[in-house]
C-alpha cells in the first residue's frame, strides 16, 4: 500500500490555492485571501512548506511605490506531487475542468 501524505487542514489550503496557478508566483496576502487563512496561520505554513521544499520562495524583484519588497511563493515539482497525492491538485488537469477552489476547500475540511 502506497503512502498517503497527511498534512493539516491549513496546510492543504495553502496547497489548493497554489494548485490554483502552479507555475505563477504569489504574495502572502493573495494567498491568504485565497485560502481563507489569517497571518498567524498562512506564514508558519509557508514557513514549514518552503523548508519541505514543496514551495519555493523569493524576494519581489523591485517594491512598487510606497510598499515594501514582499516574498513571493509558488509550489515546487515536489509540491505539486504531493499535492496530488493529498487529493487538492491533478498535475496534468486542464484548468477549466478542475472544481473550484472553494469546492476543493470544503471538501478538503470534511476530510477527517
Amino acid at each position: 500500500m502506497a503512502a498517503r501524505c497527511r498534512f493539516s487542514a491549513p496546510t492543504l489550503s495553502v496547497l489548493a490555492a497554489l494548485c490554483s496557478q502552479p507555475t505563477e508566483w504569489r504574495h502572502g496576502y493573495a494567498l491568504a485571501k485565497l485560502a481563507g487563512l489569517t497571518s498567524g496561520t498562512l506564514y508558519p505554513t509557508l514557513i514549514r512548506l518552503a523548508g519541505q521544499g514543496l514551495i519555493e520562495a523569493c524576494w519581489q524583484d523591485e517594491a512598487q511605490p510606497e510598499w515594501p519588497r514582499r516574498h513571493l511563493y509558488k509550489l515546487s515539482a515536489d509540491g505539486l506531487a504531493a499535492a496530488a497525492r493529498a487529493g487538492v491538485a491533478e498535475p496534468a488537469e486542464e484548468p477549466e475542468q478542475r472544481a473550484p477552489l472553494a469546492e476543493r476547500g470544503a471538501a478538503m475540511r470534511a476530510v477527517p
